[in-house]
């Protein structure tokens, strides 16, 4: 009976470090772990909108925008629901802040793309960017955002545009440097939107 109790003493110290580390395993899995979110392109080509009419982020899936949020709600009908009169971003005349809050999530913190057109160093018009905003581009994705900015939120975000566009402003620093995306997008059987400019 001593013996066994001796060997038992002598293997507590090894199951202590053994139990440490799979707590520190479990820990840091769950903390690294992703969820795996599943877009729908179907959505976008049923109801003739892009992805980012309906969520935060523009190849789909995670958050809902407030169409979004109000589509679902309503059935997730054929229609995206359109909100006359709801500006997206009420008080804010700061091109810049204008820029990350409608532009970013597409082109980029900096303008250098990812679903989105390229923007900086394009030599992008005024009048070019001006008509993007308000119309929209149907044909890559880009959703219309008239009446949902005012005027003069509509200037001030053109003028940031155009001056990152022609390298007179300087795009912000992104928060956090990451390396270049590489997007991808393989049709299935038949066309499937996901994205891009």
């Amino acid at each position: 009976m001593n013996r066994m109790i001796r060997r038992f003493i002598r293997i507590i110290p090894f199951l202590g470090v053994a139990l440490i580390a799979v707590a520190v395993y479990l820990m840091t899995s769950s903390v690294t772990s992703t969820q795996t979110v599943h877009a729908l392109p179907e959505y976008a080509d049923r109801t003739g909108e892009s992805c980012s009419t309906c969520h935060v982020n523009p190849g789909g899936g995670g958050p809902r925008t407030l169409r979004g949020m109000l589509w679902s709600a309503r059935g997730r009908t054929d229609a995206v629901p359109e909100l006359p009169g709801v500006l997206l971003a009420p008080g804010i005349s700061d091109g810049a802040e204008l820029w990350d809050i409608a532009c970013a999530s597409c082109h980029g913190l900096q303008g250098e793309g990812g679903f989105g057109t390229t923007i900086t160093g394009s030599g992008l018009s005024a009048n070019k960017i001006g008509s993007a905003v308000k119309r929209g581009r149907e044909r890559s994705g880009m959703p219309p955002y008239e009446g949902q900015f005012t005027d003069d939120q509509v200037d001030a975000l053109v003028d940031f545009t155009q001056g990152i566009a022609n390298g007179i402003i300087a795009p912000p620093p992104p928060a956090i440097p990451l390396p270049a995306a590489e997007f991808t997008c393989q049709s299935q059987t038949a066309p499937v939107s996901c994205g891009g400019n």
